[in-house]
């Protein structure tokens, strides 16, 4: 009696404890998700300015031409007493010498650049060359940074024991020109001069990204990532299936398997990035795939790095299949192979499944293999007849070349994290096929 009481204490304190893990589990992994979601969403629902209209038509042809350029006059209507005041400003200042003068040149060419970045062009400038150059703040989270960088100059004071930052009204270094009434105007209905309005942008997920990702979409790097995970997966699928089967069905326990199965293992805890100087030494340089980068070679490395997940999980799908399953199907008459490919193929599928899966998940998510052999951070995805000589862009890659090596890595965060909430949801959506298979196929298997 007192054994069976000791007994239900250990299965309740054991059920506790995993019940709690699982809930801790489960509240990092929400920790870790959500902020990415969440700022994610920020790439296809954002209040959108009237240069993002403008931007949109210019360079995708959507959005009512009339409507928007009707906005557009609007806004530069609105605009102009800022323009004159920045004019008369200038001509207050030709002919002046001095250094009170010097100084206010000066400070009148950073406002000019500053309010160039939030609006766009001033009239009378020459067309920039850069896309990015053409339109001012698209998003009106940036305009409002950029607005506040215009209105106030930041300085460090460094008299006290610690440095301290302080805020300057811009306008007080302009007290007296005419200039100064211009940031009463910027100050007060900002609004009318950039009219945000709510944009779902769900285009981001297909459109091209233009000049560096200023604008545009991330539909190159979606695609490019489909192309190296297939690419992958159809190669290391059938190899590691075939492995496993050999493995579990016909090798007979020595060295040789032995040694076999320890090579799998070790392959398996090998770092990515050794598998990507593998890749580029012997594909590129060795076997001449390509002449440089190219899919083909990065879908073979990744493959190599996925292969041993799929021959261990495949292996041990095979080995979770009852015994009777064997012996029934070859009593019936049915060869090895026959029953195989009949029976114990069939029932091991789920598992199977499972460890393609979870192959598929990483092959999406690696950096590193795919840096030295296939991805490249701006361009186009190439057709199918190129994948032996083109390189692609490629979610993982384009995601970390945006938040650490861009020149502009703050004004695109928002490009940042829509890649990685849409790389996510790649992989979940996945796994959640992946659950519904194996869900069907088990089920059919229990009928």
């Amino acid at each position: 009696m007192k054994r069976n009481t000791a007994r239900r204490r250990i299965d309740r304190l054991f059920t506790a404890a995993a019940c709690a893990a699982v809930a801790v589990m489960a509240f990092f992994l929400l920790l870790v998700v959500a902020p990415v979601f969440v700022n994610g969403a920020g790439a296809y629902v954002f209040r959108g300015t009237v240069e993002f209209r403008k931007m949109m038509l210019d360079q995708f042809g959507r959005g009512d031409a009339t409507a928007v350029k009707a906005e557009a006059v609007r806004a530069e209507r609105a605009r102009q007493p800022v323009y004159e005041a920045l004019a008369r400003f200038d001509a207050e200042l030709e002919g002046r010498t001095g250094a009170e003068a010097r100084k206010l040149r000066k400070a009148g060419r950073e406002v000019r650049g500053l309010l160039a970045e939030l609006l766009g062009p001033l009239p009378g400038d020459t067309p920039p060359a850069m896309t990015r150059s053409r339109y001012g703040k698209t998003r009106w989270d940036q305009a409002q940074k950029a607005l506040d960088k215009l209105l106030y100059s930041e300085t460090w004071d460094y008299s006290g024991e610690a440095a301290v930052k302080v805020r300057t009204p811009r306008a007080a270094q302009f007290e007296g020109t005419a200039l100064a009434p211009a940031f009463a105007r910027l100050e007060d209905d900002p609004e009318a001069l950039l009219s945000p309005r709510l944009v779902f942008y769900p285009r981001f997920l297909t459109d091209k990204s233009i000049d560096a990702h200023f604008f545009g979409g991330i539909g190159p790097e979606v695609v490019g990532t489909i192309y190296l995970t297939l690419g992958a997966m159809l190669l290391a699928v059938p190899l590691g299936i075939v492995a496993a089967i050999y493995f579990h069905e016909y090798a007979k326990e020595g060295p040789i398997v032995s040694f076999l199965r320890s090579c799998v293992n070790t392959l398996a805890g090998v770092p990515s990035v050794v598998f990507g100087l593998f890749g580029l030494a012997f594909f590129i340089n060795t076997l001449r795939l390509s002449p440089g980068k190219s899919v083909a070679a990065g879908a073979l490395t990744l493959a190599l790095l996925v292969l041993p997940t799929v021959i261990r999980a495949s292996e041990e799908a095979l080995a979770a299949v009852p015994r009777a399953y064997r012996e029934g199907a070859l009593a019936l008459g049915a060869g090895k192979w026959r029953a195989i490919a009949t029976v114990i193929l069939p029932a091991a599928l789920p598992g199977i499944l499972t460890g393609i899966v979870i192959s598929m998940g990483r092959a999406a998510g690696e950096t590193a293999p795919i840096i030295f052999t296939a991805a490249v951070s701006v361009g186009v995805t190439p057709a199918l007849n190129d994948v032996f000589s083109s390189p692609t862009p490629a979610l993982s890659w384009n995601l970390y070349n945006l938040a650490t090596e861009h020149e502009a890595v703050d004004e695109i965060r928002h490009v940042q994290h829509g890649m990685a909430a849409t790389l996510v949801l790649i992989v979940l959506a996945l796994n959640l096929a992946a659950i519904h298979f194996r869900a069907k196929i088990s089920s059919k298997l229990k009928g």
